[in-house]
């Protein structure tokens, strides 16, 4: 069992009668009062965000989640192949456990999967990946003086806010958390 005060982010509860991460959360102590807990839980298989308030050192219960490294191979329909690194061996993975970020996905990248009883429940992506541009508007010699930005395809199938100055062919940066680009990595 946990209480309230072992709250962090990507924290994982079951309540109820499912598996909730916390994405955020708040310690609030009013002048009157008991202190109280806000927080923002997300279910895991539904990917629903709810709101919720618990009274300061109320008890949860605590999923343990296993880690294990995985590598992408490739997709088949709503199913998503994966190898683990150690044993070789391909499981199939459902596109909800990736929390809408299979357009970020190619060939070889390196997973995390958060596992219960062997059921895959999270998938966490790299914080960065670095993809080549695929289709965008050409860039306008004179229209980097505002710093604005433009739509771009990026290789997985994601669209991605790039500055005007990069071309088809650039290979950029991209947070997998934010969808934002970082940096041009060559072109």
């Amino acid at each position: 069992m946990a209480s309230t005060s072992d709250f962090r982010n990507g924290f994982v509860m079951e309540f109820k009668n499912g598996y909730y991460t916390v994405v955020e959360f708040q310690h609030v102590k009013p002048g009157k009062g008991g202190a109280f807990v806000r927080t923002k839980l997300k279910n895991v298989e539904t990917g629903a965000v709810i709101d919720h308030t618990f009274r300061a050192g109320e008890s949860v219960t605590e999923v343990r989640l296993e880690r294990r490294r995985y590598q992408y191979i490739y997709s088949e329909g709503d199913l998503y192949y994966c190898m683990d690194e150690e044993t070789y061996e391909q499981i199939p993975v459902n596109g909800s456990a990736f929390g809408g970020a299979t357009d970020l996905l190619s060939e070889n990248l390196s997973l995390t999967l958060l596992l219960k009883d062997d059921r895959v429940l999270i998938v966490e992506l790299p914080n960065f990946i670095e993809a080549e541009i695929v289709a965008t508007d050409p860039g306008v010699r004179g229209d980097t003086a505002t710093g604005g930005t433009k739509p771009a395809k990026i290789a997985p199938g994601a669209s991605v806010n790039v500055p005007l100055f990069l071309n088809i062919g650039d290979v950029i940066k991209v947070d997998t958390r934010s969808r934002e680009y970082m940096e041009r990595v060559s072109s």
